[in-house]
């Protein structure tokens, strides 16, 4: 490995792709940097951002991921090794606030152009909005939650609102035009392909939620503030952000007014976590369960190949549990 370490950052092409001779029989898309074969060599923190890149950068980039399918990204810590070979991308692109040892390590490793999503569109702060449609309760364990998972208090699942999704593939379009203007063009078209399928996703949303039984919806992870902010519904948490985290009896008391109230009809967990605690919910409440999918990552169990037929089977679970009309 030291001969990729002491290739500097800012060498051509064929310096790299020279280095690189050695390694080739291990690079893969999924293995981060190898450059080998002339393609503009990108790295993706995780699920939606390898997406972004896969789509707009087509044939003409190798897409690593640094998040493997079924790891749960909150949670990834990255190898040495990994560490050591994030300098040898052309392109990183990330998600500031989902992984902060990630976010550590890809501002250490001199890449020669890092794209942080958050800065590609507004973020926002929807810690407060658990429960916050209903006098007196108590939200502040998932405001907490909210906190620890970006530094600077903004919930990080932009992703999860087609409309932000597209802002960031426009950013990460420009991106990959700067860092390989030969294929500017193509990159181009592809982004606007790409904005032109999320604004039809979007559009899907706001007719199939329009009219509904309810807009409340309970969700054992808190991924879905910014999706519930754009098609005016209500995200009820179990126990913030932490997917795997433990609810209190007063949470799951209040989760339970909260159900008779607003007509809830259904509990959402999802593909990479635990379904005990909205199981145990569903059960004390008299609730159904059904997947409601953050999209950190594909694997077998998720209810579509990609981004765009998982996002639509999630329109599906709400339409259902919402009682769309």
């Amino acid at each position: 490995m030291n001969v990729r370490r002491l290739i500097p950052t800012a060498a051509t092409a064929g310096a790299v792709t020279l280095g690189l001779l050695a390694l080739s029989a291990c690079s893969s898309s999924d293995t981060a940097g190898g450059k080998g074969d002339g393609r503009l060599a990108v790295t993706a923190s995780f699920y939606p951002m390898q997406f972004l890149a896969q789509q707009i950068g087509g044939d003409h980039v190798s897409v690593t991921t640094l998040t493997k399918p079924g790891t749960e990204p909150h949670d990834l810590e990255l190898s040495p090794r990994e560490t050591a070979r994030l300098s040898q991308a052309d392109v990183i692109v990330y998600l500031k606030g989902i992984a902060p040892a990630v976010d550590d390590a890809i501002g250490q490793s001199g890449a020669r152009q890092i794209v942080d999503a958050t800065s590609l569109t507004e973020m926002e702060h929807h810690g407060t909005e658990v429960g916050h449609a209903h006098e007196g309760d108590e939200g502040h364990g998932d405001e907490e939650h909210a906190e620890e998972e970006s530094a600077n208090g903004n919930d990080p699942h932009i992703w999860l609102d087609p409309v932000k999704y597209a802002e960031v593939a426009k950013g990460v379009g420009a991106a990959l035009e700067k860092a390989d203007p030969d294929h500017a063009a193509t990159y181009r078209t592809n982004t606007g392909t790409l904005v032109g399928k999320l604004g039809a996703l979007d559009t899907a949303f706001e007719q199939g939620l329009a009219d509904t039984a309810t807009r409340t919806f309970i969700t054992t992870h808190a991924a879905f503030g910014y999706l519930a902010e754009r098609y005016g519904l209500e995200q009820e948490a179990i126990a913030g952000v932490d997917p795997e985290a433990e609810p209190s009896p007063a949470r799951v008391k209040e989760l339970g007014t909260i159900a008779r109230q607003d007509k809830v009809s259904t509990v959402f967990f999802e593909t990479l976590a635990s379904d005990r605690t909205a199981k145990t919910i569903a059960g004390d409440t008299g609730l159904r369960t059904d997947v409601l999918d953050p999209l950190e990552g594909i694997t077998a169990k998720s209810k579509g190949s990609d981004y765009l037929q998982v996002m639509k089977s999630n329109l599906a679970a709400l339409q259902n549990a919402l009682g769309a009309k």
